[in-house]
């Protein structure tokens, strides 16, 4: 056992369970979401709690291997992989874009590394492709074309082409597809059995099916660079390996391990949070309100000032670590806190506000963690 943390062996499973209930069924009622799945890891061992249905109309329940659109939470599989294609000396984050894309040379592109786009600092790239863009071609020559609104390095602007363009030069350096990439080396290697970008015929029953706001049937529709930066659907049995693999906690290959680490260096601050590799990161313990301004609409919507960290920031164990992620008919967030051993994954099929998940799951880790203090 962590000797930061004897936490599963000193809170009752009742009291963990009670804890969730508390925190994620008037969330449920409030916005009339269908399923909810919710894992819980507490120093290696694993809690699930299930609420609901994964679909209105077959009524199937949903379970910890029910399959969820996690959105934005697919940035952080990019960012391992990237991360393990630098320790195999595929590709470097300190690489300019068109080291690796020959055709931007003599664009913007030239003065932005692969850790700008892995930290949102390229200089202002929109947050969503434009939807004219429909095939790689045009991508690019929207690319060539771009204009930097800010100097490199100097503003935080959330992006989906600044992490998919990484993820399209991380799957060229390992001269594969990315969803090939994803789905059958870094999955099987995380021990992510039940994870898809594209999920097979046979896997479709798993699938939950979303709801909109106005509680309309939706799926994501996979438009260019969706896959690396919102295309995965994965179960909270699943996600839980993640967030427990980047907690050190179990057994996968040393270079993916090592990768995961690297991903939770700090390289930029920007108002509340410390940029890492897509990750963000709070010293802990922090308080509920730093943690909503974090993870407000001001910091997914708006140039906020980055100030680099150098040296980088060295992984922190003493740290929230967390990323949210929506589609339009589903909404998921993960945290975990290294030194104390404990993690947690919402997924739900249905897109609710961020700060209700954010708020649910540091009532619940908190009250774990204070738990688990108070019986030492």
């Amino acid at each position: 056992m962590s000797p930061l943390s004897h936490a599963a062996a000193n809170i009752d499973q009742a009291k963990i369970k009670e804890i969730v209930n508390t925190a994620i069924a008037p969330i449920q009622k409030q916005f009339n979401i269908p399923g909810m799945a919710v894992a819980v890891s507490i120093d290696g061992k694993n809690y699930f709690y299930n609420y609901g249905i994964a679909s209105k109309e077959s009524k199937q329940a949903v379970s910890q291997n029910t399959l969820f659109e996690i959105g934005s939470i697919s940035k952080t599989f990019t960012a391992t992989l990237a991360s393990t294609a630098q320790i195999n000396g595929q590709l470097s984050f300190s690489d300019s874009v068109s080291q690796h894309l020959p055709f931007l040379h003599g664009s913007a592109f030239d003065k932005v590394s692969l850790l700008n786009l892995a930290t949102h600092t390229a200089g202002g790239l929109p947050l969503q492709v434009p939807d004219e863009i429909k095939n790689n071609d045009q991508l690019m020559s929207y690319f060539k074309n771009w204009q930097a609104e800010y100097a490199t390095g100097t503003y935080r602007v959330y992006s989906n082409p600044s992490i998919g363009m990484l993820g399209l030069i991380t799957a060229k350096s390992m001269n594969t597809s990315f969803e090939d990439a994803i789905e059958k080396k870094l999955f099987p290697e995380l021990g992510m059995t039940n994870s898809y970008i594209n999920v097979p015929t046979e896997q479709m029953k798993n699938y939950a099916q979303g709801y909109n706001k106005k509680d309309a049937p939706v799926r994501v529709n996979l438009g260019v660079l969706a896959s690396e930066a919102y295309g995965v659907k994965s179960s909270s049995a699943d996600m839980l390996k993640f967030v427990n693999a980047n907690m050190q906690i179990g057994k996968i290959d040393d270079k993916v391990q090592q990768a995961l680490i690297n991903t939770h260096c700090g390289y930029f601050t920007s108002t509340a949070i410390t940029q890492d590799l897509i990750w963000e990161q709070y010293t802990y313990p922090v308080e509920l309100n730093t943690l909503l301004l974090g993870n407000s609409d001001t910091m997914a919507y708006q140039a906020n000032i980055a100030n680099e960290i150098t040296p980088a920031l060295a992984p922190q164990s003493m740290a929230w670590i967390n990323k949210t992620g929506s589609t339009n008919g589903f909404a998921a967030y993960v945290a975990f806190i290294p030194a104390k051993k404990m993690g947690i994954v919402i997924l739900a099929n249905k897109n609710y506000p961020i700060p209700e998940r954010v708020t649910a799951a540091y009532q619940i880790l908190s009250q774990l963690d204070q738990q688990a203090e108070s019986k030492k």
